[in-house]
């Protein structure tokens, strides 16, 4: 670590440079997890950082032009501190020990010491102490809010009990159909899916893919266009 980042905090745009490297959903760059003086930590390889940052993806433009300037802003990270090299006691090992040599290399790996910004925890943090709060005097509030906290407890019970009677009615056509069928019939497919609230009701049904199913190549295509025409 140099003198002047010893003397110094770091910058606001390293801390938000600090930010985007650590979300995966803003730079695309997965860490992995490891242990470091007894410690869980995420760390990085230092080739998959510059990828991230030099290359960008679905239509996004790339957050450095250059590999020398993603370079250097990852050397900040390293000389403030943010992040920390780190060797691998093992190949499949994820046990980590700190290098003494704090310099960025391609082929090394990186550990993270920053743990993002800690507004979300304060906040959350409040919120629970908020709801425990309410709860505690809730003898207190006045009966028309009282039985309107009746009421949508039963409504969110009555949803979440659908939601279970659903899932198990899927299940059931599925189990009944994949042994008629080939393949299995869902019912909204995209239920249990990573996608948004309306979207996981659409499509209506859907049947199952067959797991060696490969998508058609342009080469494919053209061979069997090239037998219809002999």
């Amino acid at each position: 670590m140099s003198a002047d980042a010893a003397a110094q905090s770091p910058s606001k745009e390293l801390l938000e440079f600090a930010d985007y490297l650590y979300k995966p959903a803003k730079s695309g760059l997965r860490a992995r997890e490891g242990v470091l003086n007894g410690r869980r930590v995420q760390f990085f390889k230092g080739k998959s950082a510059l990828n991230a940052l030099t290359k960008g993806e679905d239509n996004k433009p790339a957050k450095f032009a250059s590999r020398e300037e993603a370079v250097e802003w990852i050397q900040d990270l390293l000389d403030f501190q943010l992040v920390v090299r780190c060797d691998k006691e093992g190949e499949a090992s994820r046990q980590m020990r700190i290098n003494p040599v704090q310099s960025f290399e391609e082929e090394a790996y990186y550990a993270w010491l920053y743990e993002g910004s800690q507004l979300m925890i304060i906040l959350g943090g409040i919120s629970v102490v908020a709801v425990v709060l309410a709860g505690v005097m809730f003898p207190l509030w006045p009966a028309v809010l009282r039985n309107g906290t009746w009421y949508l407890s039963m409504l969110a019970l009555g949803l979440l009990g659908l939601l279970f009677v659903t899932a198990i009615i899927r299940l059931i056509v599925y189990v009944v159909t994949v042994l008629v069928a080939p393949q299995g019939l869902w019912i909204f497919p995209n239920l249990f899916e990573d996608v948004g609230f309306f979207e996981s009701f659409v499509p209506l049904y859907g049947w199952e893919q067959p797991k060696d199913a490969k998508p058609a190549t342009e080469d494919s295509g053209a061979d069997a266009s090239e037998k219809k025409n002999n």
